[in-house]
Protein backbone atom coordinates (compact mmCIF):
# COMPACT_ATOMS: atom_id res chain seq x y z
CA UNK A 1 0.00 0.00 0.00
CA UNK A 2 1.90 3.27 -1.46
CA UNK A 3 2.08 6.11 1.40
CA UNK A 4 1.63 9.76 0.55
CA UNK A 5 5.18 11.16 -0.50
CA UNK A 6 4.42 14.70 1.02
CA UNK A 7 3.20 13.11 4.22
CA UNK A 8 6.13 10.81 4.19
CA UNK A 9 8.42 14.24 4.40
CA UNK A 10 6.29 15.52 6.87
CA UNK A 11 6.64 13.27 9.41
CA UNK A 12 9.97 12.28 8.63
CA UNK A 13 10.93 16.12 9.58
CA UNK A 14 8.31 15.97 12.15
CA UNK A 15 10.35 13.25 13.51
CA UNK A 16 13.44 15.30 13.54
CA UNK A 17 11.71 18.02 15.43
CA UNK A 18 10.84 15.97 17.78
CA UNK A 19 14.15 14.26 18.58
CA UNK A 20 15.92 18.02 18.56
CA UNK A 21 13.27 19.08 20.70
CA UNK A 22 13.78 16.71 23.19
CA UNK A 23 17.55 17.06 23.07
CA UNK A 24 17.62 20.92 22.39
CA UNK A 25 19.15 21.46 25.67
CA UNK A 26 21.30 18.91 25.95
CA UNK A 27 25.38 20.00 26.36
CA UNK A 28 28.43 19.51 28.50
CA UNK A 29 28.54 17.36 30.42
CA UNK A 30 24.35 15.87 29.71
CA UNK A 31 25.98 14.87 26.37
CA UNK A 32 27.66 11.72 27.68
CA UNK A 33 25.82 11.47 31.21
CA UNK A 34 26.46 8.37 33.47
CA UNK A 35 27.18 5.09 32.15
CA UNK A 36 24.31 2.96 32.86
CA UNK A 37 22.16 -0.17 31.49
CA UNK A 38 19.26 1.89 30.77
CA UNK A 39 20.42 4.87 28.87
CA UNK A 40 22.71 5.66 26.36
CA UNK A 41 24.94 8.64 26.07
CA UNK A 42 22.83 11.26 24.30
CA UNK A 43 25.45 12.29 21.76
CA UNK A 44 26.22 8.52 20.93
CA UNK A 45 22.66 8.82 20.55
CA UNK A 46 21.51 11.42 18.18
CA UNK A 47 24.37 10.30 16.01
CA UNK A 48 22.77 6.84 15.77
CA UNK A 49 19.63 8.08 14.74
CA UNK A 50 21.30 10.14 11.65
CA UNK A 51 23.36 6.51 10.84
CA UNK A 52 20.35 4.98 11.09
CA UNK A 53 18.42 6.79 8.70
CA UNK A 54 21.45 6.99 5.91
CA UNK A 55 22.11 3.23 6.63
CA UNK A 56 18.67 2.23 5.30
CA UNK A 57 17.24 5.36 3.38
CA UNK A 58 20.52 6.54 1.28
CA UNK A 59 23.63 3.39 1.49
CA UNK A 60 21.37 0.23 1.20
CA UNK A 61 21.58 -0.75 -2.78
CA UNK A 62 18.28 -3.28 -4.21
CA UNK A 63 21.03 -6.22 -4.42
CA UNK A 64 21.80 -5.82 -0.80
CA UNK A 65 25.14 -3.50 -0.90
CA UNK A 66 25.60 -0.32 0.66
CA UNK A 67 27.40 2.54 -0.14
CA UNK A 68 30.19 4.38 2.18
CA UNK A 69 28.48 6.84 4.34
CA UNK A 70 29.11 10.35 4.15
CA UNK A 71 30.87 10.12 7.99
CA UNK A 72 34.31 8.82 7.91
CA UNK A 73 33.75 5.23 9.86
CA UNK A 74 30.49 5.76 10.65
CA UNK A 75 29.80 2.16 11.02
CA UNK A 76 32.20 1.65 13.91
CA UNK A 77 30.71 4.06 16.12
CA UNK A 78 27.34 4.08 15.61
CA UNK A 79 25.84 0.21 14.57
CA UNK A 80 24.00 -0.58 17.66
CA UNK A 81 24.23 -4.31 16.57
CA UNK A 82 27.79 -4.37 16.91
CA UNK A 83 28.92 -1.86 18.98
CA UNK A 84 28.34 -2.69 23.01
CA UNK A 85 26.29 -0.59 24.79
CA UNK A 86 29.54 -0.54 27.29
CA UNK A 87 31.54 1.13 25.20
CA UNK A 88 29.74 3.97 23.44
CA UNK A 89 30.84 6.41 26.40
CA UNK A 90 34.13 5.74 25.23
CA UNK A 91 34.30 6.22 21.39
CA UNK A 92 35.48 8.87 19.53
CA UNK A 93 32.54 10.88 18.59
CA UNK A 94 32.26 14.00 16.57
CA UNK A 95 31.49 16.67 18.93
CA UNK A 96 27.73 18.12 18.64
CA UNK A 97 27.93 20.43 15.88
CA UNK A 98 29.38 18.52 13.40
CA UNK A 99 26.91 15.18 14.96
CA UNK A 100 23.53 17.71 14.05
CA UNK A 101 25.15 18.59 10.78
CA UNK A 102 26.06 15.12 9.89
CA UNK A 103 22.39 14.20 10.19
CA UNK A 104 21.09 17.19 8.85
CA UNK A 105 22.98 16.21 5.66
CA UNK A 106 21.46 12.98 6.14
CA UNK A 107 17.97 13.93 6.30
CA UNK A 108 18.55 16.61 3.16
CA UNK A 109 19.54 13.94 1.08
CA UNK A 110 16.45 11.80 2.08
CA UNK A 111 14.25 14.76 1.27
CA UNK A 112 15.91 14.97 -2.26
CA UNK A 113 15.00 11.46 -2.97
CA UNK A 114 11.87 11.39 -1.46
CA UNK A 115 11.28 13.89 -4.59
CA UNK A 116 12.61 12.09 -7.53
CA UNK A 117 11.32 8.18 -5.56
CA UNK A 118 8.78 9.01 -3.85
CA UNK A 119 6.24 6.57 -5.58
CA UNK A 120 8.22 3.56 -5.05
CA UNK A 121 7.10 1.28 -2.49
CA UNK A 122 10.66 0.13 -1.59
CA UNK A 123 12.29 2.99 -0.73
CA UNK A 124 8.94 4.40 0.92
CA UNK A 125 8.94 1.23 3.37
CA UNK A 126 12.97 2.32 4.31
CA UNK A 127 11.66 5.64 5.12
CA UNK A 128 8.88 5.06 7.43
CA UNK A 129 11.23 2.17 9.07
CA UNK A 130 13.57 5.43 9.46
CA UNK A 131 10.97 7.76 10.92
CA UNK A 132 9.35 5.50 13.22
CA UNK A 133 13.18 4.68 14.29
CA UNK A 134 13.45 8.29 14.88
CA UNK A 135 10.32 8.19 16.99
CA UNK A 136 10.99 5.37 19.04
CA UNK A 137 14.33 7.02 19.93
CA UNK A 138 13.03 10.64 20.71
CA UNK A 139 10.67 9.05 23.00
CA UNK A 140 13.65 6.96 24.60
CA UNK A 141 15.24 9.94 25.35
CA UNK A 142 12.08 11.68 27.72
CA UNK A 143 13.09 8.24 29.92
CA UNK A 144 16.58 9.35 29.60
CA UNK A 145 15.22 12.85 31.19
CA UNK A 146 13.17 10.90 33.86
CA UNK A 147 16.13 8.57 34.89
CA UNK A 148 18.59 11.53 35.49
CA UNK A 149 16.30 13.76 37.05
CA UNK A 150 16.35 16.19 33.72
CA UNK A 151 13.62 18.81 33.09
CA UNK A 152 10.81 17.83 31.00
CA UNK A 153 10.57 19.83 27.55
CA UNK A 154 7.01 19.25 26.62
CA UNK A 155 3.67 19.11 28.28
CA UNK A 156 1.43 16.10 28.90
CA UNK A 157 -1.28 14.71 30.55
CA UNK A 158 -2.15 11.39 32.68
CA UNK A 159 -5.52 10.56 31.88
CA UNK A 160 -7.67 9.75 35.43
CA UNK A 161 -9.68 6.74 36.07
CA UNK A 162 -12.97 5.32 35.29
CA UNK A 163 -13.36 2.78 37.49
CA UNK A 164 -14.97 -0.75 36.74
CA UNK A 165 -14.25 -3.71 34.78
CA UNK A 166 -15.61 -4.50 31.08
CA UNK A 167 -17.41 -7.97 30.10
CA UNK A 168 -15.61 -9.23 26.76
CA UNK A 169 -17.00 -12.09 25.60
CA UNK A 170 -14.85 -15.13 24.28
CA UNK A 171 -14.37 -16.36 20.61
CA UNK A 172 -12.67 -16.80 18.04
CA UNK A 173 -10.27 -13.03 17.53
CA UNK A 174 -7.71 -12.06 14.77
CA UNK A 175 -4.33 -11.06 16.32
CA UNK A 176 -1.96 -9.03 14.71
CA UNK A 177 -1.86 -6.99 11.84
CA UNK A 178 -3.87 -8.10 8.61
CA UNK A 179 -2.04 -8.08 4.86
CA UNK A 180 -5.68 -6.04 3.66
CA UNK A 181 -5.38 -3.28 5.76
CA UNK A 182 -2.02 -2.03 6.16
CA UNK A 183 0.39 0.19 5.61
CA UNK A 184 4.05 -0.01 7.12
CA UNK A 185 3.94 -2.47 10.60
CA UNK A 186 6.88 -4.17 11.96
CA UNK A 187 7.74 -7.83 11.60
CA UNK A 188 6.43 -8.80 15.18
CA UNK A 189 3.31 -7.86 13.87
CA UNK A 190 3.23 -9.84 10.95
CA UNK A 191 0.41 -11.23 10.42
CA UNK A 192 -2.97 -11.50 11.51
CA UNK A 193 -3.60 -15.27 12.71
CA UNK A 194 -6.61 -16.67 14.34
CA UNK A 195 -6.44 -16.78 18.27
CA UNK A 196 -9.01 -18.46 20.68
CA UNK A 197 -10.04 -16.36 23.84
CA UNK A 198 -11.89 -17.35 26.55
CA UNK A 199 -15.06 -14.45 28.03
CA UNK A 200 -12.99 -12.40 30.27
CA UNK A 201 -13.55 -9.40 32.14
CA UNK A 202 -10.84 -6.57 32.02
CA UNK A 203 -10.16 -2.76 34.14
CA UNK A 204 -11.58 -0.18 31.84
CA UNK A 205 -9.08 1.62 32.90
CA UNK A 206 -5.20 1.43 34.31
CA UNK A 207 -4.53 0.88 38.06
CA UNK A 208 -3.97 3.98 39.94
CA UNK A 209 -1.57 5.72 42.44
CA UNK A 210 -3.85 5.13 45.34
CA UNK A 211 -4.48 1.48 44.10
CA UNK A 212 -1.31 0.75 44.37
CA UNK A 213 -0.48 2.70 47.46
CA UNK A 214 -3.14 0.30 49.44
CA UNK A 215 -0.70 -2.83 48.19
CA UNK A 216 2.19 -0.85 49.43
CA UNK A 217 0.87 0.32 53.04
CA UNK A 218 0.30 -3.55 53.48
CA UNK A 219 3.88 -4.36 52.88
CA UNK A 220 3.70 -4.08 48.91
CA UNK A 221 6.97 -2.55 47.18
CA UNK A 222 6.76 1.31 46.35
CA UNK A 223 7.64 2.32 42.67
CA UNK A 224 11.40 3.70 41.99
CA UNK A 225 10.32 7.21 42.09
CA UNK A 226 8.01 7.35 44.90
CA UNK A 227 9.40 8.69 48.58
CA UNK A 228 7.42 9.76 51.98
CA UNK A 229 8.06 12.99 53.19
CA UNK A 230 6.68 14.31 56.17
CA UNK A 231 3.77 11.33 56.20
CA UNK A 232 2.98 12.36 52.66
CA UNK A 233 3.49 10.18 49.56
CA UNK A 234 5.41 11.79 46.81
CA UNK A 235 5.96 11.11 42.97
CA UNK A 236 9.37 12.22 41.12
CA UNK A 237 8.07 13.59 37.42
CA UNK A 238 11.87 14.45 35.52
CA UNK A 239 13.27 17.05 38.23
CA UNK A 240 10.42 17.87 40.30
CA UNK A 241 9.00 15.97 43.48
CA UNK A 242 4.99 16.23 43.34
CA UNK A 243 2.53 15.44 45.84
CA UNK A 244 0.89 11.78 44.83
CA UNK A 245 -2.37 12.31 42.70
CA UNK A 246 -4.46 9.31 44.11
CA UNK A 247 -6.64 8.95 41.30
CA UNK A 248 -3.44 8.74 38.40
CA UNK A 249 -2.45 5.48 37.23
CA UNK A 250 0.86 4.30 38.68
CA UNK A 251 3.45 4.75 36.42
CA UNK A 252 6.75 3.44 36.48
CA UNK A 253 6.33 0.09 37.62
CA UNK A 254 8.31 -3.33 36.28
CA UNK A 255 6.56 -6.05 35.03
CA UNK A 256 7.57 -7.82 37.98
CA UNK A 257 5.79 -4.76 40.31
CA UNK A 258 2.75 -4.90 38.33
CA UNK A 259 2.62 -8.70 38.54
CA UNK A 260 3.64 -8.34 42.10
CA UNK A 261 0.34 -6.36 42.75
CA UNK A 262 -2.26 -8.62 40.90
CA UNK A 263 -1.20 -11.20 43.27
CA UNK A 264 -1.24 -9.25 46.06
CA UNK A 265 -5.11 -7.64 44.95
CA UNK A 266 -5.99 -11.41 43.13
CA UNK A 267 -6.34 -10.01 40.31
CA UNK A 268 -3.84 -10.87 37.04
CA UNK A 269 -2.45 -9.36 33.81
CA UNK A 270 -4.37 -9.06 30.60
CA UNK A 271 -2.66 -11.41 27.67
CA UNK A 272 -1.57 -9.30 24.79
CA UNK A 273 -4.71 -11.04 22.63
CA UNK A 274 -7.37 -9.75 25.37
CA UNK A 275 -5.57 -6.58 25.24
CA UNK A 276 -6.18 -5.80 21.79
CA UNK A 277 -9.61 -7.70 21.64
CA UNK A 278 -10.59 -5.38 24.08
CA UNK A 279 -8.80 -2.33 22.90
CA UNK A 280 -11.56 -0.32 21.27
CA UNK A 281 -13.75 0.24 24.46
CA UNK A 282 -10.65 0.84 26.82
CA UNK A 283 -10.00 4.38 28.63
CA UNK A 284 -5.74 4.20 27.71
CA UNK A 285 -4.18 6.93 30.33
CA UNK A 286 -1.36 7.91 27.96
CA UNK A 287 0.95 5.08 29.32
CA UNK A 288 2.14 1.70 27.74
CA UNK A 289 1.12 -1.34 29.42
CA UNK A 290 2.06 -4.33 30.67
CA UNK A 291 0.78 -7.55 29.81
CA UNK A 292 1.40 -11.02 30.65
CA UNK A 293 2.56 -12.09 27.11
CA UNK A 294 6.33 -13.27 26.60
CA UNK A 295 7.40 -11.55 23.08
CA UNK A 296 7.28 -14.06 21.09
CA UNK A 297 6.90 -14.66 16.93
CA UNK A 298 3.95 -14.70 15.58
CA UNK A 299 3.06 -18.01 13.16
CA UNK A 300 5.13 -17.94 10.29
CA UNK A 301 7.68 -15.53 11.20
CA UNK A 302 9.82 -13.62 8.80
CA UNK A 303 12.12 -11.00 9.70
CA UNK A 304 12.37 -8.06 7.69
CA UNK A 305 15.44 -6.30 6.54
CA UNK A 306 16.35 -4.46 9.84
CA UNK A 307 16.31 -8.03 11.47
CA UNK A 308 17.99 -6.92 14.90
CA UNK A 309 14.67 -5.25 15.42
CA UNK A 310 12.45 -8.17 16.53
CA UNK A 311 14.02 -11.18 16.51
CA UNK A 312 17.06 -11.08 19.19
CA UNK A 313 14.70 -9.93 22.13
CA UNK A 314 12.46 -12.97 21.55
CA UNK A 315 11.76 -15.04 24.96
CA UNK A 316 13.48 -12.60 27.35
CA UNK A 317 11.43 -9.62 26.76
CA UNK A 318 7.54 -8.72 28.10
CA UNK A 319 5.01 -7.28 25.43
CA UNK A 320 3.68 -4.07 26.23
CA UNK A 321 0.57 -2.33 24.44
CA UNK A 322 -1.21 1.04 23.94
CA UNK A 323 1.20 4.30 23.89
CA UNK A 324 2.72 6.57 26.26
CA UNK A 325 2.55 10.64 26.14
CA UNK A 326 5.73 10.65 24.14
CA UNK A 327 4.85 8.37 21.80
CA UNK A 328 3.31 9.83 18.19
CA UNK A 329 -0.03 8.67 17.48
CA UNK A 330 1.36 7.84 13.52
CA UNK A 331 3.47 5.17 15.49
CA UNK A 332 -0.15 4.01 17.29
CA UNK A 333 -2.16 1.18 16.28
CA UNK A 334 -4.12 -1.69 18.20
CA UNK A 335 -1.58 -4.12 16.93
CA UNK A 336 1.74 -2.87 17.88
CA UNK A 337 3.42 -4.51 20.10
CA UNK A 338 6.27 -2.75 22.56
CA UNK A 339 8.68 -4.59 24.17
CA UNK A 340 10.86 -4.72 27.22
CA UNK A 341 12.69 -7.04 30.02
CA UNK A 342 10.94 -7.20 32.56
CA UNK A 343 12.76 -5.78 35.46
CA UNK A 344 12.67 -2.44 32.95
CA UNK A 345 10.49 0.69 34.77
CA UNK A 346 12.12 3.73 33.30
CA UNK A 347 9.35 3.58 30.52
CA UNK A 348 6.14 5.34 30.80
CA UNK A 349 4.24 2.47 31.20
CA UNK A 350 1.38 1.27 33.88
CA UNK A 351 -1.06 -1.59 34.08
CA UNK A 352 -4.54 -2.98 33.75
CA UNK A 353 -5.82 -6.05 35.29
CA UNK A 354 -8.43 -8.52 34.68
CA UNK A 355 -10.65 -10.51 37.38
CA UNK A 356 -9.66 -13.58 37.60
CA UNK A 357 -11.23 -16.83 36.31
Amino acid sequence: MLADPAQLERDLLDGRARAERVTADLDGERLLGPKLAIVNPPLWEIGHVAWFQEYWCLRLRRDGTRAESLLTGADALYDSAKVAHDTRWDLPLPDLAATRAYGAAVLGRVRERLSREGDDAWFQYFVRLATFHEDMHAEAFHYTRQTLGYSNPVAFGIEERKGFDLECDGGKFLLGACREESGFVFDNEKWAHEVEVAPFCIAASLVTNAEFLAYVKKGGKPPRYWKKEGGAWLQRRFERWLPLAPEEPVMHLSWHEAQAWCEWAKRRLPSEAEWEVASPRLAHGNLWEWTASAFEPYPGFVADPYKEYSEPWFGTHKVLRGGSFATPERLLRPSFRNFYTPERADVFCGFRSCALG
